[in-house]
C-alpha cells in the first residue's frame, strides 16, 4: 500500500513539472484534487430561483464544498491559472437544475454581475460564463484569489458584495475575495472536497 502511495505521489509531481501546471494547495500543503467550500447557495428577494452563490458570514461555518472540473492540462490536481468549472456540491435545490457557477447579471437595477448556479456548461449553453481561475493573491501568503477571464486574457475578481438586501455574496469586483483552502470533513461526494475560508 505505501508503494502505490509513494508511486502515485511522484506520478503527480512528474505530471506537474512536465506541463508546467502549478498545483493548488491546502492549508496543510496537500495538493487539491476536487474541490472547496465555505460558501452557500441562497435566493434572492422574492425570488426562489436561480439561486446565488454568498459567503457564510461565520469562519466557524464551511458552508457547501464545491467541486472543480474541466481544466486542460489533465494533470491530476487542481491547476493554478487555468480555465476550470466549479460545481457547488449538493445533491438537491430546490431550482431543480445544478449547480455550476455562471456569471449573471442581476434581476434588479443593481447594476453587478452576480455568481449563480446554473446549468451543466456542456449542456449547451454559453459557456464562457462559466470559467473561472484560482490564483494566488498578494499580501496573503498561502491564500488564493477567483478571478472570471470571459476571453481568456482579461480578468476580473471574484470578489464578496452586500446587495441592497444585505447579504453577502460572490460578485464580479475590483476587490479581490482572499482565501485559504481547507479539508472538507463529513462529505460524503468526494473524500478530498474542500472548504474555502
Amino acid at each position: 500500500m505505501k508503494f502505490m502511495f509513494y508511486f502515485l505521489a511522484a506520478l503527480t509531481a512528474v505530471l506537474a513539472v512536465t506541463t508546467n501546471a502549478q498545483p493548488v494547495l491546502d492549508t496543510d500543503g496537500d495538493f487539491i484534487f476536487h474541490g472547496i467550500g465555505g460558501l452557500n447557495l441562497a435566493s434572492r428577494g422574492g425570488n426562489q430561483c436561480p439561486l446565488f452563490v454568498g459567503h457564510e458570514t461565520s469562519e466557524v461555518n464551511r458552508g457547501i464544498p464545491v467541486k472543480f472540473s474541466n481544466w486542460k492540462s489533465r494533470v491530476g490536481f487542481v491547476p493554478e491559472s487555468e480555465n476550470l468549472n466549479i460545481n457547488m456540491d449538493v445533491q438537491a435545490t430546490i431550482c431543480v437544475q445544478s449547480t455550476y457557477w455562471w456569471v449573471t447579471a442581476a434581476p434588479s437595477g443593481f447594476r453587478t454581475l452576480f455568481i449563480t448556479a446554473g446549468p451543466n456548461p456542456e449542456a449547451g449553453e454559453d459557456s464562457s460564463r462559466s470559467f473561472f481561475k484560482i490564483e494566488k493573491t498578494k499580501g496573503f501568503p498561502g491564500g488564493y484569489q477567483i478571478v472570471f477571464c470571459p476571453n481568456g486574457n482579461d480578468c476580473i475578481n471574484v470578489g464578496i458584495i452586500k446587495d441592497e438586501y444585505g447579504v453577502q455574496r460572490l460578485a464580479l469586483t475590483s476587490t479581490p475575495f482572499s482565501f485559504v483552502f481547507m479539508k472538507a470533513y463529513g462529505t460524503e461526494t468526494f473524500p478530498k472536497t474542500m472548504s474555502i475560508i
